[in-house]
């Protein structure tokens, strides 16, 4: 294994093994997999030309065949070992080489999954291809690939740490950067710099700098403003390294910090070492909530409810570091069990409450030790800049 090739054979043909398992349990001749994390972790094409339409035609034995633009030859050519390239023009439509990739490989008129909940497969590509094989069984394949993902082999563990540690200098230059008169392109331009030197990657998403203003906008980053005292400043990122995303979170305040906010600052910190040592094997995600949750009720924030305490990250391409166009949460009631080589964003969030805002999110991973938190070298108490 090269400096560029990610994966070992050897990992790549028992990562086939398992969706093939996957496959024959459901009986399917067939998968055609569209998401870039999917087909990344099958045959570790890493680009950018995911843009536009590929599919990877699995079958249940023999040869799989990628089909994508032409004009990505030399890139899969030079990337991937396991699978047949079958390239379109522009003018042609990826439909037709789907169709024929399934003719070549017996399946046309077997049992097919195709991944539907894919935000890079148009429902004008999914439609041609179902409507050229009409004597296939179709089924809904969104998940065979994904959930064989959340659970982690040692290198994949390894690229996480290096993520992190990545994602940890992205945020010591970031929370550097905020003094009074600072830019959000400032800060969001250090923060880059040094997870680039760090060894990071394009990440999947951000990273997010906000200002107090805009504190409860869950998606939106740095857009030209200027930081005064009294500010909140909101720092969300994520290194990446051979596309494993290590997500974290820190509140800075500009100048001082509002009255009362060290209640809430304790709280948060409590409630992250709550939810990490409720993540367990054998637990269930559900569990993590109920943690987060109690040791809010706990603080006072009787009410106080939030979509998830976290989620599951790994593989992710832009636009996102969840690994697709679903999230995997740490929700509540959740039945999701925990399984050593899961790793996580984990978020202790106390914002738009009765208390003074604040909140620290954290990578974390699930070893036979427990939950490890892997972002350690940036503060999680009170920061004040």
């Amino acid at each position: 294994m090269t400096g560029h090739e990610p994966f070992t054979r050897t990992e790549l043909d028992a990562r086939l093994v398992n969706v093939r398992t996957a496959m024959a349990d459901r009986d399917l001749d067939g998968l055609l997999i569209a998401s870039p994390e999917n087909m990344y972790y099958l045959t570790s094409l890493d680009h950018w030309g995911f843009f536009a339409a590929h599919i990877l035609v699995v079958p249940r034995e023999g040869q799989m065949i990628l089909v994508a633009r032409a004009m990505e030859e030399i890139t899969v050519q030079n990337q991937v070992r396991n699978a047949t390239f079958y390239g379109h023009a522009d003018y042609e439509e990826v439909s037709d080489y789907v169709l024929k990739a399934m003719d070549d490989l017996h399946i046309r008129n077997g049992r097919v999954a195709i991944e539907e909940r894919v935000l890079f497969l148009t429902p004008r590509n999914a439609n041609l291809i179902k409507a050229g094989a009409p004597g296939a069984v179709w089924q809904d394949g969104s998940g065979i690939v994904d959930e064989l993902r959340l659970v982690k082999s040692p290198i994949e563990m390894d690229y996480t740490r290096r993520a992190a540690a990545a994602s940890d200098a992205g945020m010591l230059a970031a929370i550097e950067a905020i003094v009074d008169g600072a830019t959000d392109y400032e800060v969001a331009g250090e923060s880059q710099r040094a997870m680039c030197l760090a060894e990071g990657e394009c990440p999947g998403f951000g990273p997010f700098v906000r200002p107090t203003s805009r504190l409860g906008e869950e998606h939106t980053t740095w857009r030209g403003e200027t930081f005064r005292n009294g500010d909140a400043v909101f720092l969300e990122l994520g290194a990446s390294y051979r596309k494993y995303n290590a997500p974290m979170g820190r509140l800075v305040y500009v100048g001082s910090a509002p009255k009362g906010v060290e209640k809430t600052v304790e709280m948060a910190i409590e409630a992250m070492q709550a939810i990490a040592s409720a993540i367990t094997p054998g637990a269930r995600a559900g569990d993590a909530y109920a943690a987060w949750r109690e040791v809010a009720r706990s603080g006072g924030l009787i009410g106080y409810e939030r979509h998830h305490c976290g989620y599951l990250v790994g593989i992710g391409f832009p636009p996102s570091w969840t690994g697709g166009s679903m999230v995997t949460g740490l929700a509540p009631n959740s039945e999701l069990e925990m399984k050593v080589g899961m790793s996580f964003h984990l978020h202790s969030w106390f914002t738009d409450t009765d208390c003074v805002d604040y909140f620290i999110s954290n990578c974390g991973m699930l070893t036979e030790n427990g939950c490890e938190i892997l972002t350690t070298r940036s503060p999680q108490t009170l920061i004040i800049r």
